[in-house]
């Protein structure tokens, strides 16, 4: 056999064997299999729910179109009866009244009929629970006072105790009865909504038994229960099934224990029920002075169950549906979030966030809204549980949970730098500072003063580099006097690069310790708005640090500005300049291109509209670092020997100029090639 023929065959099997091997490899799993199974057969069972109920309600409406019908006809015979009976009988007109009134009646009742029909097909097995005390049940601890609403047994108000708006009235984060609802469809496809009904207290321990006002403190704890009960026989409710929402409130803790139980409820939900859903929605209000930070800063928040934690987006309207577990969803405020958290996880969700045209009321920001869905398998007790948090973004309180809730506050999780500065440098010294009751001003500056002793030696070397440039100016000068024309560009910049070799001065040494300040300078800005620590904290003109510091009011709004005048703002822009001017002299840059020199000016005045509206922390610390700054400056330039250095630029241009490893590999390339560089 040839062997191109044997190369032949060979090719083929191996061919053949790749094909086999990728069918083996990309065949689904029995677990995969498994899986689509489900997911069509769960298709098929919503398929079937959404069909059942459309033809449920034809139905409905055919038989009450009958019923209609029928009785029309009945009332046309007796009608034709009565005139046959009557004929050559005086007509009593009184009689005739009477039964006028009687047929009135029957219609009336007749409608309440058909209302109580209408009423008995929404309620289904719920029935007698319809009505009821629209009293709610008021749960406290140290921290947070709760409305529980009959209705929908969910919680329908939170007080968080120890904060006030900006307007000092209590911190309210939500209020409204039906926050929250399970869903889940019954027998004959009827869709039940927990927010429906009402709902009865339960509590076991005698402390509170009997109470519509309770309250925990220190290390105590409370249960309290709201049962939802269906119809049972003789027209009461079954006390021994119902829907159960338990709450747990401990003492001093924002976290609240939450449960979710069906007891023997197998007989009233469908028997094709896989999956109950919890919708969740919260019409947030604003807390805040300054509307646009708040506003932009709130959205929904999510922690998937293998995945890190994600947000939708907080300056437009989003929605995303996940087809994952996830673990949380918190609707978050700049500086406050109400967070749903699953002890296992949540099968899938639907998040969405946004801004209804017509408010809902003058505090109205945004509304957020999650779908959760959870497995349901038939049994006499399932239970679900869950946690609610009700309170601040404040770091220390979130990284206790261990449930990575701190990251809803923008620390720069995306740039480890960003995170490490504020994580293991920044929050540490403010924890540290404030428990000696020091005011936050105070502490900003000491904060200030700390970060710039770090940064002193970077400091002091890009000084040292711009007094080498300086001292080298007047011969940088020369050189373009040498090199005037445009032309000769290229060589002028070859003589000053040149001239900086043989001085062993780099022009860059002064921009690279700039750039290692610049994570402490993101660090600052992302801290500072998001810090609850200088929520209503005043320092001298400004009453809180965390908004902006009107001096006044122009009543009116200027473009880019805004309709006030912060003055922290305004000093840090004046102060910017100032440094700007200063480091050009120091630099030595006043031959620099016009368009570049303006440019360096106009950077500040943009900041000055950008951060008028922003909080007043972040322009005080701006502001002290510019000043702290300017004595550094001074500092340097009084205890700095610019002879010495002179002295010892005029030194290295005398020594002969070392070549790096890499110009003289390219060097002796070039000498191989038969090409001998020019000697300098």
């Amino acid at each position: 056999m040839k062997k191109s023929t044997i190369n032949t065959i060979i090719g083929i099997v191996i061919i053949f064997g790749i094909i086999v091997g990728y069918t083996l490899l990309t065949r689904p799993s029995k677990e995969e299999l498994a899986k689509k199974r489900k997911e069509d057969s769960t298709k098929l069972v919503a398929k079937y729910k959404e069909d059942s109920t459309i033809k449920a309600k034809k139905i409905t409406d055919s038989l009450r179109k009958v019923q209609i019908i029928a009785d029309t006809l009945k009332a046309r015979e007796q009608r034709a009866n009565d005139s046959l009976s009557n004929l050559g009988k005086p007509v009593k007109k009184k009689k005739t009244k009477k039964a006028e009134t009687i047929s009135v009646n029957d219609i009336t009742a007749k409608s309440d009929s058909v209302r109580k029909a209408e009423q008995q097909l929404k309620s289904g097995s719920f029935s007698l629970s319809t009505t009821g005390s629209k009293k709610p049940f008021i749960l406290e601890n140290e921290l947070l006072k709760l409305r529980i609403s009959r209705k929908s047994g969910f919680i329908s108000s939170v007080q968080l105790k120890k904060y006030v708006t900006y307007e000092k009235s209590p911190l309210i984060l939500y209020n409204c009865d039906t926050t929250f609802k399970v869903n889940f469809y019954g027998v004959n496809n009827v869709l039940y909504k927990t927010s429906d009904f009402y709902f009865e207290p339960y509590c076991t321990d005698n402390r509170f038994t009997g109470k519509d006002s309770m309250s925990v403190k220190g290390n105590d704890s409370l249960v309290f229960s709201m049962r939802l009960y269906p119809d049972g026989a003789d027209s009461v409710r079954a006390k021994d099934k119902y829907i159960e929402f338990r709450y747990v409130l401990r003492g001093n803790n924002y976290m609240i224990g939450f449960q979710i139980r069906l007891e023997k409820m197998q007989d009233i939900l469908g028997t094709n029920s896989n999956y109950l859903f919890f919708e969740w929605m919260e019409n947030l209000r604003q807390q805040e002075k300054s509307l646009k930070p708040e506003h932009n800063a709130t959205t929904v928040y999510y922690k998937p169950a293998e995945d890190d934690v994600d947000y939708l987006s907080e300056t437009k309207d989003d929605e995303k549906q996940f087809k994952v577990p996830v673990k949380w969803v918190s609707f978050k405020q700049q500086f406050f979030s109400s967070t749903l958290i699953a002890k296992e996880s949540f099968k899938e969700a639907t998040l969405k966030v946004q801004t209804l045209n017509d408010t809902l009321s003058p505090r109205y920001l945004k509304t957020t809204y999650a779908l959760l869905t959870v497995p349901y398998t038939p049994s006499a007790t399932q239970t679900y549980d869950m946690s609610l948090y009700y309170g601040p973004n404040q770091y220390k309180i979130l990284t206790k949970y261990n449930l990575s809730l701190e990251r809803q506050i923008p620390l720069g999780w995306g740039f480890f730098l960003l995170q490490w500065i504020n994580r293991f440098a920044v929050i540490p010294i403010f924890n540290w500072l404030e428990n000696y009751g020091i005011n936050y001003g105070i502490i900003i500056l000491i904060l200030t003063i700390l970060l710039k002793i770090v940064l002193f030696p970077i400091a002091y070397k890009t000084y040292k580099s711009s007094a080498k440039m300086r001292i080298l100016k007047p011969e940088i000068e020369e050189i373009g006097k040498k090199f005037p024309k445009k032309e000769d560009a290229m060589k002028k910049q070859q003589a000053t690069m040149a001239l900086y070799k043989k001085a062993g001065v780099n022009p860059m040494a002064g921009c690279i310790p700039l750039l290692l300040q610049m994570p402490i300078l993101i660090a600052m800005y992302r801290f500072f708005p998001a810090s609850i620590e200088l929520r209503q904290q005043p320092f001298l003109w400004a009453y809180d640090l965390s908004t902006y510091d009107s001096i006044a009011n122009l009543g009116f709004s200027i473009p880019f500005y805004g309709d006030h005048i912060s003055l922290f703002t305004l000093l840090m822009t004046i102060s910017t300049v100032i440094y700007t001017w200063l480091n050009n002299q120091l630099m030595g840059q006043t031959n620099q291109m016009p368009a570049m020199k303006w440019m360096m000016y106009l950077m500040p005045i943009m900041f000055l509209g950008f951060f008028n509206n922003f909080a007043a922390g972040l322009s005080y610390y701006y502001l002290l670092a510019n000043l702290i700054t300017f004595l550094q400056m001074y500092l340097f330039r009084k205890f700095t020997n610019e002879e010495k250095i002179h002295a010892k630029i005029q030194e290295n241009k005398k020594k002969p100029v070392k070549k790096s490893g890499f110009q003289a590999r390219l060097e002796e390339m070039a000498r191989k090639r038969g090409y001998n560089p020019p000697k300098k």
